[in-house]
């Protein structure tokens, strides 16, 4: 297993509210994360940072991952743990009021993936059958096209293509979607805040994960495509793949 994190402010933004990161439990396998903060002055980057803070903390004493079952109960117990701590943080504080964060998270094994989202902050999967976006977006275009109301083509340029349905923090209860995908040799996981997806085309980022560049250049690639479309927000991603190790020496 390979993998790559990298964030950036982006070109307008004044301050950098994603935060993210891939961290190792005792036993070796990957937790990656990124998280969108969002509301009051400066609390996006408490909200995604504590949810980092947080879960990173609970990984890197955590054993026991064997099966789908036990991912999809670790990430389902402690993100609604880390939704509770935000909540009450906000409340208690009021700078940080009304403050929340997206968050995708993918626990990645040599035989498994398993993938928890809230929010607009995406995964996807690139593997022989091609590339696909495996989490749908908790936001209010996405359900305008789901029922019908408008194209994924009107969604692109909405009014109201930021407001969010569900995110963390904000309330002091909250609906995750968490699946497991069967991960293998090759494949590759895309996990990406809205910094990317709003300025690069799905194609664009097929394109660009199946080139043949190492995972750091094709995140750092990324990256300048979004800030070269105007890097109007915070950009974020993690690059995981599937390498045997022993093969690839």
């Amino acid at each position: 297993m390979r993998a790559i994190f990298k964030t950036d402010r982006g070109k307008v933004r004044q301050h950098n509210e994603d935060n993210g990161g891939i961290f190792m439990n005792p036993e070796g396998v990957r937790l990656a994360i990124v998280a969108d903060g969002m509301g009051g002055h400066r609390a996006g980057d408490v909200a995604s940072g504590m949810t980092i803070d947080l879960l990173k903390k609970r990984w890197e004493e955590s054993t026991g991952i064997e099966t789908a079952n036990d991912a999809e109960e670790w990430l389902r117990r402690h993100i609604l743990i880390v939704n509770q701590l935000l909540f009450e943080h906000a409340e208690a504080n009021i700078e940080c009021k009304g403050m929340g964060t997206t968050i995708v998270a993918a626990i990645c094994t040599d035989k498994f993936s398993t993938i928890a989202n809230i929010g607009d902050s995406r995964c996807y999967l690139c593997n022989e059958s091609g590339f696909k976006q495996v989490t749908e977006d908790h936001s209010l275009v996405n359900e305008l096209v789901r029922s019908g109301q408008i194209t994924k083509e009107d969604a692109e340029h909405h009014p109201r293509k930021n407001v969010l349905l569900r995110a963390l923090g904000t309330e002091l209860q909250v609906e995750m979607d968490i699946t497991t995908i069967i991960f293998e040799e090759q494949d590759m996981l895309l996990l990406c805040s809205d910094g990317l997806t709003n300025k690069v085309s799905e194609s664009e980022l097929e394109d660009m994960v199946n080139n043949g560049q190492s995972l750091e250049d094709k995140a750092q690639s990324l990256i300048e495509m979004a800030n070269n479309y105007g890097g109007e927000d915070n950009i974020t991603l993690v690059l995981v793949q599937f390498i045997d190790e022993s093969e690839s020496r």
